[in-house]
């Protein structure tokens, strides 16, 4: 075990700029306290530690972390701390339009804030939900206090007639169905009713499942805490022990800056792969990591994917699992286990402790949920990242939940600019396409969405789907739901808003992928492409004012995680207020 060099001392907190001066601000801050009841005893020598709850009633996913905030606050002042709760956007995956990747930076920011301007000497971050696990692990990066993450955790598995539901992945699967016409609208609404019953995430192995296992292997959550379902007891005693820990983390100083090394990146990706996980990962590990100061892109997830098996055999990529079941089949630290050979086990971690000391004697409790290497759901890492003259900065598809025959594949491009022509389109039984087709959508974006909405998994056009068809090679530059499946080649760097090769891409043109080959290209000359080009006419800006403007002038592309340029590591470091202030 790696032990603290030093033991902060009471008069070091950060939070004693506002409550230990003798001067007049301090007299306010003190005075303020007492009004809501706290005395000395609550804050003097003591860490104050800020609980960050993204709860809200429209988030499903989050609507327990009410109560949950009680377990944590319970933990803290177990272990002599005094717990502040400051709430934070909820980023609700399901309600929020056009996509919560728009707001992902804002909260961000929000916490990063937070931190800054409130006498706070540590932070548990409680999320879950797709975009709040990167939004709040980004902020906190960037402020560098002591922080731990509190995964909300998965719902319980789905239930319709006598069949087990997964979010997401039936949701899509049923309603090609009811499109093909092979179940009825009550069938549907069954779905609807049995799909969702309990709080929690996702229980596939979705974006929020895929993230908040990514939180646990960069040593950010404590051992096990990222797949323990929302609603089993040990979830609350989890939180109490995130609560108890971070006391502790605040005398140890033990940064984030200490735990999110290259190393520790290195084993989230390698982790992600291993379980299947959302294409999403790639932009969220890639922001993550730059706000930590480590060089991680694309290459890095390149490489694992080419040596790295599946063996999470979890809804989409594997067969018929959810999250419970691999839960109870050890969940990630088993998980780990299996793959420790691919691991850096040294990395210190939220606890104090090594990653390989947090998964020690973990087992695996079914083989079929949770694969030994040697037996794997797909011998090759969950995603691949392509290249080629479509898309020079790179693209992502997922080969280890789409029908391998379209794993090297070449056809006629069928082309729409907004996801509306293409909705239309797509329901139009007398649409001129084939199997062999290539569905794309373009300005679907991080600017052109805007926000780059989950319109990936582009709809199967409904003659397809009455022909028994389930799957055809789409191509766009949005994101895709990690519960989503296909052959959807997904975030085409740079996007075709901004003039990315994609916006010169036309109908009936050949796209070719090959994806051993790593290669994506349009059968189109050079010189065509670049008369093309000169012919191209830059669209409107989606926005004039606001968050929208600025967000529009500062993100960075799908390749580089999708950050606002000015938070990057090399603007400089953030700013403390003077202490006298």
């Amino acid at each position: 075990m790696t032990q603290p060099t030093h033991r902060k001392a009471a008069a070091d907190l950060r939070s004693a700029r506002w409550f230990g001066d003798h001067g007049l601000r301090s007299f306010g801050h003190r005075s303020r306290a007492f009004q809501m009841g706290h005395s000395p005893e609550d804050w003097a020598s003591k860490p104050v530690i800020a609980i960050l709850n993204t709860w809200s009633e429209i988030s499903p996913c989050h609507v327990h972390l009410r109560d949950r905030a009680a377990d944590v606050k319970r933990g803290i002042l177990m272990a002599g701390g005094f717990p502040i709760e400051l709430p934070a956007l909820s980023l609700a995956e399901i309600f929020v339009k056009p996509t919560t990747m728009l707001y992902r930076n804002m909260l961000a920011m929000e916490v990063e804030e937070l931190i800054r301007s409130h006498p706070v000497d540590g932070v548990v971050l409680m999320g879950g939900c797709d975009k709040t696990t990167p939004g709040l692990m980004l902020g906190a990066t960037s402020m560098d206090v002591p922080a731990i993450y509190v995964p909300a955790g998965p719902m319980l598995r789905g239930n319709w007639a006598g069949k087990t539901l997964g979010s997401g992945s039936d949701s899509f699967k049923y309603w090609e169905e009811l499109r093909a016409g092979t179940i009825t609208e009550e069938d549907w609404q069954g779905v609807e009713a049995g799909i969702a019953r309990s709080h929690g995430t996702c229980m596939t192995m979705g974006t929020a499942s895929t993230m908040t296992a990514i939180a646990e292997a960069v040593g950010m959550s404590l051992p096990g805490a990222s797949s323990i379902p929302a609603a089993d007891s040990g979830h609350m005693r989890m939180c109490a022990a995130s609560g108890r820990r971070i006391v502790e983390m605040v005398w140890e100083d033990l940064k984030p800056s200490r735990i999110q090394t290259r190393a520790a990146f290195l084993n989230a990706i390698v982790v992600a792969m291993a379980m299947g996980c959302s294409t999403n990962a790639i932009i969220h590990l890639i922001a993550m990591a730059r706000r930590a100061g480590q060089d991680i892109g694309l290459e890095d997830f390149e490489r694992a994917s080419r040596t790295v098996p599946v063996i999470g055999n979890v809804r989409p990529s594997g067969t018929q699992y959810l999250m419970e079941d691999f839960f109870y089949a050890g969940g990630i630290r088993a998980l780990m286990v299996e793959i420790a050979a691919f691991l850096d086990l040294s990395c210190i971690t939220c606890t104090g402790k090594t990653l390989g000391e947090n998964i020690a004697g973990a087992k695996v409790y079914n083989a079929d949920v949770i694969r030994p290497v040697s037996n794997p759901i797909y011998a090759e890492g969950s995603l691949a990242v392509l290249k080629g003259n479509l898309a020079p900065d790179g693209c992502v598809i997922k080969p280890a939940a789409m029908d391998a025959r379209f794993l090297k594949h070449s056809g006629p491009a069928l082309v729409f600019d907004d996801y509306a022509s293409l909705k239309k389109a797509v329901d139009d039984e007398t649409l001129d396409i084939t199997p062999d087709h290539v569905l794309v959508l373009r300005n679907a974006g991080p600017q052109g969405g805007p926000g780059m909405p989950e319109w990936g998994m582009l709809p199967m056009p409904k003659k397809l789907l009455k022909q028994g068809h389930r799957d055809m090679l789409r191509l766009s530059d949005a994101r895709m739901s990690g519960t989503s499946y296909g052959a959807c080649v997904l975030h085409v760097a740079p996007e075709s808003f901004v003039g990315g090769p994609l916006a010169l891409l036309r109908t009936g043109d050949i796209v070719a992928i090959d994806v051993d080959a790593r290669s994506i290209r349009m059968e189109v000359s050079d010189e065509e492409i670049a008369r093309r080009r000169a012919a191209w006419v830059p669209p409107s800006p989606r926005y004039e004012r606001g968050y929208g403007f600025a967000f529009s002038k500062h993100i960075e592309q799908a390749d580089q995680g999708c950050d606002f340029d000015f938070l990057r590591t090399d603007f400089g470091a953030p700013v403390e207020e003077p202490a006298i202030y």
